[in-house]
């Protein structure tokens, strides 16, 4: 199926770990710097926590783009295992900030790992998310004649029209997701005898 999972909204959960407090803030994150504004504003909105670790994953597949950060906890104990939470799930653009508030009562290493893994799959287990699917924007040059055809065309392979302009000939600018962008082109290929070609401009 095109497009991967997101998550649909900002989203927190809270755990108690021997008298420390575990904020888990999960949020969308197309790119690293609207990662790093998340990160930001968790920071704002609770200056006052001991620990705000991250970890977030920018894009999806084979392109990726992750960060991580333990915030001052001992090196690998809380931002790594958050990272291992996020990289087992099937979904991209998210970046998680687990916060901490310290409860007077020190954890050790292993016990910082298993509270900040529990934390950041509580966050998770009740996340909820939607598909984002990649889409892909063809432009079109046709004659009038064909023109309803081809409208019907772009509703059967899920396309949206963007523009349309009429002149000598007619002139569609329409979004597709982009796993129906070469069925679609081929149709138009059929019903036009190959007289009309879509450009593609690419992903948007």
């Amino acid at each position: 199926m095109n497009g991967y999972l997101i998550p649909a909204g900002q989203h927190r959960t809270e755990i108690l770990v021997v008298n420390s407090r575990f904020y888990t803030s999960i949020g969308y994150a197309p790119s690293v710097d609207t990662a790093k504004a998340f990160i930001s504003s968790i920071r704002a909105e609770m200056p006052d926590a001991n620990h705000h670790v991250y970890a977030f994953r920018v894009g999806y597949g084979n392109s990726i783009i992750e960060g991580v950060s333990d915030d001052g906890e001992p090196t690998g104990t809380s931002g790594p295992p958050v990272l291992a939470v996020l990289r087992g799930r099937d979904i991209g653009d998210t970046v998680v900030v687990v916060t901490r508030f310290f409860g007077g009562t020190k954890l050790g290493t292993g016990g910082l790992v298993r509270a900040y893994t529990d934390a950041a799959q509580e966050g998770f287990s009740s996340l909820a998310v939607i598909r984002k699917i990649e889409r892909t924007l063809l432009g079109l040059e046709l004659p009038y004649p064909v023109f309803e055809q081809v409208k019907r065309l772009i509703a059967q392979h899920e396309g949206e029209v963007e523009e349309e302009s009429f002149a000598e000939a007619v002139t569609i600018l329409a979004k597709f997701p982009s796993d129906q962008t070469k069925p679609f082109s081929y149709a138009v290929s059929e019903l036009t005898s190959g007289r009309v070609v879509p450009i593609d401009f690419g992903s948007i």
